[in-house]
């Protein structure tokens, strides 16, 4: 397929280029970036007003397969992708099985293959059934072809463990993403220790467990030489425990969600179990140091943590629902409305974070719009004005905190491997 898209402002974070100009697309490649490009033959759209970037990349998703079909499956779940914006995204392993086996790393990729609309890429977990105790196949795992490790939702409890893994995949230079959250300080909890928590009659999950549990986690990389990535960051402690990190010379990254990044405790209500999420909303403060983290480069990229549930297991009171709520299709529109349009940080940076630096971090060839480049590509509205229906949703889940807000911006088409698969909101 031959596509042009004509007018649009480009932004490319890894080219550093920003300006307006012709995107050329032809056999799957980024053939040509340049003012007043030829059409010769390739189907053209109309890209003025409108941002054209490297398709977005989102590192940390729950796409449920295997065994959680219900939730979600590969082909809902890239739906919802797609519509969102992205081209490329990471499943986490903590399924039924967990994948943390070649095999089922295998099986992943190939029901990807058949069934996704978007790239999907593979994460295997760090030890066998994440239960902290023995190193999964992790050699294995990454000739099969996992792209990074995770125990997600746990936290290794055995530094032992933690370190031989660490050891492990220095050589093979593969990511472990950290889930940071002491256990023994936040069982039960449900929401973010404080004033919040307290007035409600909630238990919370105190700061601290992530602070401690981020600070463990470095000095085993540090120490192991090896990298580290810092989940979902969301405490105002661990952003700056990851500063400091990076000013020694640490391989860690770390990533943010737009929920961390725009949404306080103040938000969660015993009747609404949507803002339940794991980290859990923070305080005001917590929030403000997470965005300066994105500002000042402490936090590399910005993901949805995408965790879709069965409608009966949300529909139930606050601290006995699951945490997470689905994140794909309404990430652009709220980073764009509560960050860019408020001026917190400019649409470029922005880009970098869902491009270009999380295909750095995990290094993916992707994230970039230069010459030769898989042509994996989203146009962005940024004035497209839309109210969030969640019955509308591609993904299974429905219980959004975002449902019924306005919001400006969305994506308009997704582009992968030179194909059109979203356009206006319909998936093809």
């Amino acid at each position: 397929m031959k596509l042009l898209l004509k007018g649009g402002r480009v932004i490319d974070p890894a080219g550093q280029f920003d300006e307006v100009a012709d995107v050329r697309i032809e056999d799957g490649k980024i053939a040509a970036v340049g003012k007043n490009l030829p059409a010769d033959g390739a189907e053209a759209y109309d890209a003025r007003g409108k941002v054209v970037a490297p398709g977005l990349i989102d590192m940390h998703v729950h796409l449920r397969e295997p065994g959680q079909e219900a939730k979600e499956d590969f082909a809902s779940g890239t739906e919802a992708a797609a519509a969102g914006g992205y081209t490329r995204v990471a499943t986490m392993p903590n399924t039924r099985p967990v994948i943390d086996t070649a095999a089922l790393v295998e099986g992943m990729k190939k029901r990807a293959a058949d069934v996704a609309k978007v790239h999907v890429e593979i994460i295997g977990a760090v030890t066998k059934n994440q239960e902290g105790k023995e190193l999964a196949e992790l050699g294995d795992m990454i000739e099969a072809g996992a792209v990074a490790f995770s125990d997600d939702g746990h936290f290794d409890p055995v530094a032992k463990v933690l370190l031989s893994a660490y050891d492990y995949l220095r050589p093979f230079d593969k990511v472990i993403i950290n889930h940071e959250e002491e256990t023994s300080l936040v069982e039960d909890g449900v929401m973010n220790e404080g004033h919040r928590s307290a007035m409600l009659g909630m238990k919370g999950r105190p700061t601290i467990a992530e602070d401690i549990a981020t600070v463990r986690d470095i000095m085993l990389a540090e120490y192991a030489g090896a990298r580290v990535h810092i989940a979902h960051i969301s405490s105002a402690g661990a952003v700056d425990i990851v500063r400091q990190a990076k000013k020694r010379g640490v391989r860690v990254t770390a990533e943010a969600t737009p929920h961390n990044l725009t949404m306080t405790e103040d938000l969660v209500k015993l009747c609404d179990s949507s803002t339940k999420v794991n980290p859990p909303l923070r305080a005001q403060k917590d929030v403000d140091a997470v965005l300066e983290g994105l500002r000042d480069g402490t936090i590399d990229a910005i993901v949805t943590d995408h965790s879709p549930h069965a409608p009966e297991e949300k529909d139930r009171e606050y601290g006995l629902a699951p945490s997470g709520f689905p994140g794909l299709e309404t990430a652009v529109g709220v980073l764009l409305t509560d960050l860019v349009h408020t001026g917190k940080i400019d649409l470029p940076l922005l880009i970098s974070k869902m491009t270009w630096e999380p295909a750095k971090a995990f290094g993916l060839a992707a994230g970039t719009l230069s010459v030769g480049a898989n042509a994996d590509v989203t146009v962005l509205d940024p004035n497209l004005e839309w109210t969030v229906v969640a019955e509308e949703f591609h993904t299974r889940g429905s219980h959004s905190p975002f449902a019924g807000r306005k919001l400006k911006g969305k994506a308009v088409l997704t582009v992968v491997d030179g194909n059109i698969v979203m356009q206006d909101g319909k998936v093809f």
